[in-house]
């Protein structure tokens, strides 16, 4: 069974979610500060963590960049509805998800199982782990590693599983639509920022090639494309 941190000052709704969250075949403990959150996340292994935006002592943001210094554990934000600047701030500081409160619990469970099927290793018949290899880039899907000129980018699990579709369609233009349905296991709704945040994300940690070209471009209107580079890299493209 999954452990889950739930973090949020508002003690009667944690006590409502973590039941429904147990009902469900969670083990959850809940923290009402993000200090403690902090605290919690940095001596025991949680499988995922529910962090509110507003807390005492730490904000939900302060806490996520804190523990976003020592590991990837995923994380979902909940943030006020119709914030969409908290949403985005949460997205752009290594959040996996969020969903915004008061928060419908049969939808809360959906996102937690999308993001904790994502943060599971991929392991092969053989239990060996392969390797998804363009260019300078290499993947480890079991363990979850990625590397850019053998540097660890630190992705986090959305951040893997996005990065891995986008170089399996390589030289391909994808949707948004495409992405955020084979990454975040949902539809694309209007106003939903996620897959941008995303990608912004993974071109930050990569960096264009060393000869300066952009890995990832924007399609107006459609999605997003892996470019593969004109000229060749020192290592063996793929």
């Amino acid at each position: 069974m999954a452990r889950i941190l739930l973090a949020d000052d508002d003690v009667e709704l944690c006590e409502l979610l973590s039941e429904y969250l147990v009902s469900e075949g969670f083990v959850v403990e809940a923290v009402h500060d993000g200090e403690a959150a902090v605290a919690r996340i940095l001596q025991e292994p949680f499988q995922l963590v529910i962090l509110d935006v507003m807390m005492p002592k730490m904000s939900g943001f302060e806490a996520l960049r804190e523990v976003r210094q020592h590991g990837q554990t995923p994380i979902l934000m909940l943030t006020a509805r119709g914030d969409d600047i908290d949403r985005i701030v949460g997205l752009e500081m290594g959040a996996d998800d969020y969903l915004s409160k008061p928060c419908n619990p049969r939808e809360l469970v959906a996102r937690i199982r999308a993001i904790l099927r994502r943060a599971t290793p991929a392991i092969t018949d053989q239990g060996m782990d392969s390797v998804l290899k363009v260019g300078d880039i290499e993947l480890f899907p079991a363990s979850r590693k990625a590397l850019c000129q053998n540097r660890d980018l630190g992705l986090t699990s959305t951040e893997f599983n996005l990065l891995k579709e986008m170089l399996e369609h390589r030289g391909e233009v994808i949707s948004k639509k495409q992405l955020t349905e084979a990454v975040l296991e949902r539809k694309l709704t209007q106003y939903d920022r996620s897959i941008d945040m995303h990608v912004s994300n993974i071109r930050r940690k990569l960096g264009p090639y060393s000869n300066g070209e952009p890995r990832i471009q924007s399609v107006r209107g459609v999605g997003y494309i892996f470019v593969l580079p004109l000229k060749p890299l020192d290592s063996n493209e793929t």
